[in-house]
């Protein structure tokens, strides 16, 4: 048995021909934001060792290299804005959901949508303001007030970048959502904007725990 999620399901057919032009760009907006969230652990990764080198010289050399704090925190900044839109493809975020299964089903749907709603609303207005500060750090010409005097806009951009990207995927499914809303396609809405159910868990941690046992035989 096998639930599918849109990032783990191959493009369907009729993506491929042409005529779902919103899945087929869901699709690939999956593929894209699983990129970013590898790279952004990564560079998660790369902090938590330059930490650690910094603190191994500071106890055996007395000196560290510094600035390591400072770099953890952007990377830190930019590393979350990035894993925002897999999150929500994934329907990874965490929600309130103790009356949302005791709705009837066509009404759950539409407070699926309007959740979206709420998030697309909440993204434009902070990639609005991220913006203006990227902008007036550009301007400015601000630098960090430390060793590395570190140019703003540079992490600033690459933060705005992934708040960006999450609107657009935002776009991509309140436009999915809505549109299976309006054709009263209720599957289609909580696949992609619904609570993930208790079951769709189940399957995929048993999936998981499966590809480990395999992994570990060979």
């Amino acid at each position: 048995m096998n639930i599918p999620t849109p990032l783990l399901e191959p493009l369907p057919a009729e993506a491929r021909h042409g005529t779902s032009l919103l899945d087929a760009a869901l699709a690939w907006a999956g593929r894209l934001s699983r990129i970013a969230v590898w790279a952004a652990g990564a560079l998660t990764l790369a902090s938590v060792l330059l930490i650690t080198v910094d603190v191994l010289l500071r106890k055996i050399a007395g000196r560290g290299i510094g600035g390591s704090d400072e770099l953890a925190g952007y990377v830190f900044a930019i590393s979350t804005s990035w894993a925002f839109a897999f999150a929500t493809l994934q329907r990874a975020h965490v929600r309130v959901d103790v009356l949302y299964h005791r709705l009837p089903t066509r009404v759950a749907a539409a407070v699926d949508w309007l959740c979206l709603v709420a998030f697309a609303i909440f993204f434009a207005y902070l990639a609005r303001f991220g913006f203006d500060v990227v902008r007036q750090s550009f301007a400015q010409d601000s630098r960090s007030n430390s060793a590395l005097g570190m140019h703003l806009w540079i992490p600033q951009l690459l933060w705005f970048l992934g708040i960006a990207w999450m609107c657009i995927v935002t776009g991509l499914l309140l436009l999915r959502a809505g549109s299976a809303l309006v054709h009263g396609d209720v599957a289609s809405v909580q696949r992609w904007a619904g609570v993930r159910s208790a079951k769709e868990e189940a399957v995929e941690e048993a999936s998981a725990g499966e590809r480990i046992v395999q992994g570990e035989r060979k």
